[in-house]
């Protein structure tokens, strides 16, 4: 099972993380122990070179023992699952790059401000691979024409936003139209 997905930047900071097991920390709230688990994983992958090995085994003590850290860095980001001891390293290695490979496609050479600044669509993508540590899908096409499928009921409803919005300012020019 998929513990946690964090994605961080080079200098630590946090860019998408989606935690499907709860970390304790005794004093803490949810919230400062999640900052925490995100600052000891970023620390653990950070200070290794490239030529490692991609993956730690039992280094989050708020996830217990058998935590495996798998991670893939590219550019300027660090993409880490947590999981458990079941998951297969390999198999984790291969989801991560099915993950960076959509991400890729959708936003045409993904790059981290797309991960700020479109947050809403790669926790989509995210949530089309995984879901509550599982893994739902991992065929690329399969992902994208779900995503191609969101993207086309997004585009509808703001059309038909539109059109209502424009029938509001000719009826009353001025006036801010009310949701109903």
């Amino acid at each position: 099972m998929i513990k946690g997905i964090i994605i961080v930047n080079n200098n630590g900071q946090a860019r998408i993380c989606k935690f499907f097991q709860s970390v304790h920390e005794q004093g803490y709230s949810a919230e400062e122990a999640q900052q925490h688990v995100i600052r000891k994983v970023f620390q653990q992958v950070a200070q290794r070179p490239d030529s490692f090995c991609n993956y730690l085994e039992g280094s989050i003590a708020e996830w217990g023992e058998g935590t495996k850290l798998i991670y893939r860095h590219y550019a300027t980001l660090y993409f880490v699952f947590a999981v458990d001891k079941l998951e297969s390293d390999l198999g984790i290695l291969d989801l991560i790059q099915v993950f960076v490979e959509a991400l890729d496609k959708c936003f045409e050479n993904v790059c981290e401000l797309d991960l700020i600044f479109h947050s809403d669509k790669v926790h989509y993508i995210l949530d089309e691979i995984v879901m509550a540590g599982m893994v739902l899908e991992t065929n690329i096409v399969s992902i994208l024409q779900s995503v191609n499928d969101q993207n086309k009921l997004h585009q509808r409803s703001l059309s038909k936003l539109n059109e209502a919005l424009g029938v509001a300012q000719k009826s009353k020019p001025g006036a801010i139209p009310r949701p109903r």
